[in-house]
């Protein structure tokens, strides 16, 4: 029998859903509230400190497609 686990397997576990993380009710870490904070500002959402791991991780995916900062070849 193969010791096979998650990161062997066809999937990556850096394209699981967020919902599915076992850690994703735990507190946003402090790179994603200092990335959302920034985000939020120029998006002009307001910034929830309150959000966990996996709904400040959507979030940040919302507002990159939102933000200034999604490099499209002009400065």
């Amino acid at each position: 029998m193969s010791n096979l686990d998650a990161k062997t397997q066809d999937a990556s576990n850096t394209e699981k859903d967020p919902s599915d993380w076992t850690t994703g009710g735990e507190p946003m870490t402090g790179a994603q509230a200092s990335y959302l904070k920034t985000l939020c500002e120029e998006t002009g959402h307001p910034f929830d400190e309150s959000l966990n791991k996996a709904d400040a991780s959507k979030l940040i995916d919302l507002l990159q497609g939102e933000s200034k900062r999604v490099s499209d070849g002009e400065s």
